[in-house]
């Protein structure tokens, strides 16, 4: 029994005993057990039930309804003290304060665009209607805007701090097309006076810079750059600026991208410039596969910890491009890209490579994970560029489980990549290109499986091949090239290895080493 069960057994009803429990209890107390000599004592008995007078029983059965009600407001006065001390199952979670002593905070605003005017017609300009629904999640320290189905232009705008960007099933944010709408910004200082022209460059359709805590998610809704006017303008050499990514965040943190489609950027199309801490995932990045130029996919440009997972990226340049500043000015701002994480994408790219490193790295590039990575129908797998000015290193990279489908070149290494920003840069500033690993490395319609070319001033240094099995277009003799590279094959490797590097077996027990690290073979005619 709980407490109802206690409170009732001395409730009055309990101090009036039935009929036979009143005889039993007057036989017990008249048997020489009791205590009495010979049952010769007397006690007072009762007569049962029928010796109740009907007065009395009604004063009985009052007091134990006065008992139950008691009982019963007991019980409901002790559930509503412990429901005042059970946290509301609709509290967001527990903002912790200065002094470390957390307090329950009211759920972040939700806004709609509409409510700030927002008309999804596809014809109507929506700069304002985001302007101000940004605007009113800053001012109230964080917010969700829900973007709904429909087909919203605007302008380019600025996202917040502790924002969250949702695009609903069937949304669709249009950029629009006048580059008279699209604002200037001064261009990146790791990138000199300018990536395409000298000068001012144009802002993102989506834009943020210095801000945390930073989501753009959905249910696949879309953001489109409509960059074909953008190509067209950039072919005929009309355009006076560089032209801008779709998305652009800078110097920010805590960052998460999902669950959304991009398509047509003007120009690089996820752009993560000096971001720390940056998920991309379940995302599509669409381009066209020709004409569109430098609709690079992502690229993570001086960024740490990064993790880019469960992605699909059809483009018209590089896949993912992870960078890291440009010659003399990308070395003096001196941020690195380091400990980036690529996994399970799918990649075609039929104009440049599926995932790049450089060119522009000069603030360096390390810790680089690529796993899980299907390339297919792409002029390149594969690829690391650099030249002699970018400076820096490459070094840590990890290629492992990578499936090559009707590529041109799978994998490669240049390190006389020859664009630079202007005629400043040093070109004693060599990079270091070092501690490169590749595994498990499978396809087929391969041309050139390998095609590493370093030189005698930026040698390649500590690569490595290890099980590698991929199928060839043409049986040339070789399809696996080098230059001026040092390093190993352990184990089976298809093609044949060229004869610079060394051959261990599978228990890592060197077989033959190279003396021939200096050789060249490279042959561009296939």
């Amino acid at each position: 029994m709980g407490e109802t069960g206690v409170a009732v057994a001395s409730s009055p009803r309990a101090a009036a005993s039935s009929p036979r429990a009143a005889a039993s209890s007057a036989s017990v107390a008249s048997s020489p057990r009791a205590g009495g000599v010979g049952g010769r004592h007397h006690h007072r008995r009762w007569g049962g039930a029928a010796a109740i007078s009907p007065s009395y029983r009604a004063v009985l059965l009052a007091l134990w309804l006065v008992g139950f009600a008691l009982v019963f407001l007991w019980q409901n006065t002790s559930v509503g003290r412990a429901r005042l001390y059970t946290r509301p199952p609709l509290l967001p979670k527990r903002a912790p304060s200065a002094q470390g002593m957390g307090q329950w905070v009211a759920a972040p605003p939700v806004y709609d665009l509409r409510e700030f005017g927002g008309v999804g017609d596809g014809r109507t300009l929506n700069t304002e209607a985001f302007v101000a629904a940004v605007a009113s999640i800053a001012e109230r320290g964080g917010g969700r805007l829900v973007v709904p189905a429909g087909r919203w232009l605007t302008a380019p705008f600025n996202l917040t701090s502790r924002m969250t960007l949702f695009l609903a099933a069937g949304a669709e944010i249009l950029g629009v097309q006048d580059e008279r709408y699209w604002p200037l910004m001064s261009p990146l200082p790791s990138y000199g006076y300018g990536r395409e022209h000298r000068g001012p460059r144009y802002g993102s359709l989506i834009h943020g810079q210095d801000l945390k805590d930073v989501t753009i998610t959905g249910q696949n809704g879309t953001i489109n750059g409509q960059g074909q006017s953008w190509w067209s303008k950039f072919r005929k050499k009309v355009l006076n600026h560089t032209r801008g990514p779709l998305v652009q965040l800078m110097r920010s943190s805590n960052i998460t991208i999902s669950n959304i489609t991009l398509r047509d950027s003007p120009f690089w199309t996820l752009h993560i410039y000096d971001c720390k801490d940056v998920t991309i995932s379940d995302t599509t990045i669409l381009a066209p596969i020709v004409g569109a130029p430098n609709t690079d996919g992502i690229d993570p440009d001086s960024c740490e910890n990064v993790v880019i997972k469960n992605c699909y990226i059809s483009v018209g340049d590089d896949g993912i491009a992870i960078k890291s500043g440009w010659d003399q000015y990308g070395i003096a701002y001196g941020r690195p890209s380091t400990n980036i994480i690529i996994h399970n994408v799918t990649i075609r790219s039929m104009v440049s490579a599926g995932v790049s490193i450089g060119s522009e790295m000069s603030g360096g590039v390390s810790n680089v994970l690529v796993e899980n990575v299907h390339i297919w129908d792409s002029r390149r797998g594969v690829r690391i560029k650099t030249a002699p000015g970018r400076g820096a290193y490459v070094s840590n990279i990890t290629y492992r489980n990578i499936t090559l489908e009707h590529i041109r070149v799978g994998i490669v290494i240049k390190t006389d990549y020859n664009e630079h920003p202007d005629e400043g840069f040093d070109p004693k500033a060599v990079p270091i290109i070092e501690n490169i690993s590749y595994s498990s490395i499978h396809g087929h319609g391969v041309r050139v499986p390998v095609r590493i070319q370093g030189s005698a001033e930026i040698p390649v240094k500590n690569v490595t091949f290890h099980d590698m099995s991929v199928g060839l277009v043409d049986r040339k003799n070789h399809v696996f090239q080098c230059s001026f590279v040092q390093g190993q094959v352990i184990g089976y490797v298809f093609p044949v290895p060229c004869k610079n590097l060394d051959l261990y077996n599978e228990r890592r027990e060197l077989v033959k080493q190279s003396a021939l690290q200096n050789i060249s073979d490279i042959d561009y005619s296939f």
